[in-house]
């Protein structure tokens, strides 16, 4: 189904401010149908924010959309970008509580959740915190968060890049070389050095930039697929890029199966990043829940 055109909007109705604690003051805003279904979209990153293009995944002339940027992120405040305080409470429970939170502010009842790479984490980890609070789920370029895909991001993918690979490890102090990479640079971030944190930053980013040029993506954190039966009775939509080697696949198929409301698309000739068959593909998901039969 074509989206409408007449329920496209050039901008968001109402935005807002939701102080979400510790510092954190978190932006949102609210684009299309101010009595259509509601939907709120998680953003990838972490540290991306959110974007107004989301929006062409939905009609909305049928939909309510929320966005908002998580914490350290866009235009909630502290920024992580400018200021270390932006990562005080700044974990995968404060995001979910701030999307709770957020919900109850806005005065809904359940909503769609859309979420892609980082936020599919978080989208996954919120759907099993608060299942009634998720009518749906859609999720593109998904990744798991589990221990394995933490560890592929920051070692298997190594042997693509052995180079690269090696100037990332020695980012960090020699003796937590063979442990924890992903750890290792999250206390060099807290630094209060700027010399430190900023250099830490730098090689994060440039290690993270060579595998989304593959089409990868890292992340820290998030759920087990094993959590499958936490999302019975949640309608859902998992679109992967088959050519997308930052994470295993079987991940999400083994959850598809264990999820029996869940349903696993791979796109044949489209990555990380995806393109106009993840675009099309999304579309048919948020078009079929905007009106489920």
């Amino acid at each position: 189904m074509k989206q409408s055109l007449a329920g496209r909007m050039a901008a968001p109705y109402v935005h807002g401010r939701l102080e979400a604690g510790d510092g954190h003051s978190i932006y949102w805003e609210i684009w299309g149908n101010p009595n259509g279904k509601p939907a709120v979209i998680l953003h990838g990153g972490p540290g991306s924010g959110a974007s107004s293009s989301w929006t062409d995944s939905f009609d909305l002339g049928a939909y309510r959309v929320v966005l908002f940027d998580q914490q350290g992120c866009g235009r909630s405040s502290p920024h992580a970008g400018r200021s270390l305080e932006g990562l005080v409470a700044n974990t995968t429970e404060h995001l979910v509580g701030d999307l709770e939170a957020l919900r109850a502010h806005l005065g809904i009842d359940r909503w769609l959740v859309m979420g892609a790479s980082w936020g599919s984490v978080l989208g996954l980890a919120y759907a099993e915190a608060h299942p009634g609070s998720v009518s749906e789920l859609v999720l593109f370029s998904v990744v798991g968060g589990t221990q394995r895909e933490v560890d592929w991001a920051t070692r298997g993918m190594g042997q693509f890049f052995p180079e690269e690979w090696r100037h990332f490890q020695a980012g960090v102090p020699e003796e937590d070389r063979d442990g924890d990479l992903s750890a290792a640079y999250y206390r060099l971030l807290l630094d209060p050095d700027p010399a430190v944190h900023e250099l830490a930053a730098r090689n994060w980013c440039e290690w993270d930039d060579r595998q989304m040029r593959a089409m990868a993506i890292s992340s820290r954190t998030g759920p087990s697929p094993e959590n499958a039966a936490r999302l019975a009775g949640t309608p859902g939509v998992l679109i992967r890029g088959a050519r997308d080697p930052g994470h295993p696949i079987d991940l999400f198929w083994h959850l598809a199966r264990e999820w029996s409301e869940g349903e696993l698309v791979v796109i044949d000739d489209e990555g990380h990043r995806g393109g106009p068959a993840t675009s099309a593909a999304l579309v048919q998901a948020t078009d079929r829940f905007a009106n489920p039969r």
